[in-house]
């Protein structure tokens, strides 16, 4: 049987490992929860412990639409971190970061920055800036890579302010600077080089060396010179 302290203190650092095995209702809203809620973390005078969502929801509190406690345990709805993981890294891959930084990701995800901020560390071990450099860098090296376009033009298409953070980047992430990375491509991988220019005297669009067929013009026998007519 858990104690009431060890139950509240389950709430208060929203500790995951005490999903399921029991809930809390807060009085004041008339709401119950999982004890991993990321919502504020109630008063201690205003809880109320049950051992099942069933009992919390026959005493007249609805299900939190947050950590959704109703769900099944195990279903995607019950897994509510992983979710909020999965949906930040695609938000992140989508340059939300980039575009409205941290606070705005928090918005569309309903969370605090520091909320967001701590489970995606615990999750995948890195913060929403540090996995949207990561991101950048990412895609820098695939342009670098695989296409023709100048640096500049890299630079600003993978999401980055300005060519000297894209330089400073490429320099921490890869060690190397963007002309080594896209020297380093596989052969396979490069993009096409410019075609040579044709030798001087050739005709254009004919391959370097390659002979033209004389014109029937020119393989005619030269005309007879005319004669003066006669007066």
């Amino acid at each position: 049987m858990i104690d009431e302290e060890t139950r509240y203190e389950a709430v208060r650092s929203r500790d995951a490992r005490f999903d399921g095995e029991f809930f809390f209702a807060v009085e004041t809203t008339g709401i119950y929860c999982r004890p991993s809620c990321p919502a504020v973390t109630p008063k201690r005078q205003n809880v109320r412990y049950y051992a099942t969502a069933a009992a919390a929801q026959s005493s007249g509190f609805r299900a939190c639409r947050r950590c959704r406690p109703d769900a099944v345990p195990g279903s995607a709805a019950w897994n509510v971190r992983a979710d909020v993981v999965g949906r930040a890294m695609r938000m992140i891959g989508d340059g939300v970061v980039d575009r409205e930084g941290v606070g705005g990701l928090a918005v569309r995800l309903g969370y605090s920055a520091r909320q967001v901020q701590r489970q995606l560390t615990a999750e995948v071990g890195a913060g929403p800036v540090a996995l949207a450099r990561a991101q950048r860098a990412h895609t820098a090296r695939v342009l670098l890579q695989t296409t023709g376009l100048s640096i500049t033009e890299i630079a600003f298409a993978a999401g980055f302010a300005s060519v000297r953070q894209f330089n400073d980047t490429i320099r921490a992430v890869y060690a190397a600077t963007p002309s080594e990375l896209r020297a380093a491509a596989p052969r396979a991988d490069r993009p096409p080089a410019a075609a040579p220019p044709p030798p001087p005297g050739s005709r254009s669009g004919s391959p370097t060396g390659a002979r033209t067929r004389p014109s029937p013009s020119s393989t005619s026998s030269p005309a007879r010179p005319c004669r003066a007519s006669r007066r």
